[in-house]
C-alpha cells in the first residue's frame, strides 16, 4: 500500500485553512515513510501552528500537511 493511502490518526491543527500536523514527532514519523517511498530527503517544518513535510521530487519543492486523513500536497 502506498503511504499516501495510508490514514493519518495524528493530532492535527488547522492554520490559514490548511490541516497540519500538531506534533513534530508525529510528522518526523510520516516524513520517514514518505522519504522511503519517494526515495528522497523529506525533513518537518514549522508552518503557523502546526508541522508540514518538506521535500524536492522531480526537481519540484514539496510540501504536504492532510485532508481527510490522507497526506495531501500543499503546493
Amino acid at each position: 500500500m502506498t503511504v499516501f493511502a495510508m490514514s493519518v490518526f495524528d493530532a492535527t491543527v488547522i492554520y490559514e485553512g490548511n490541516e497540519l500536523f500538531k506534533g513534530q514527532g508525529a510528522a518526523k514519523g510520516w516524513a520517514e515513510k514518505v522519504a522511503r517511498e519517494l526515495d528522497t530527503d523529506i525533513t518537518v517544518e514549522k508552518f503557523g501552528t502546526g508541522w508540514v513535510l518538506r521535500g524536492e521530487v522531480d526537481g519540484v519543492e514539496r510540501r504536504w500537511g492532510i485532508l481527510g486523513q490522507r497526506l495531501k500536497r500543499l503546493d
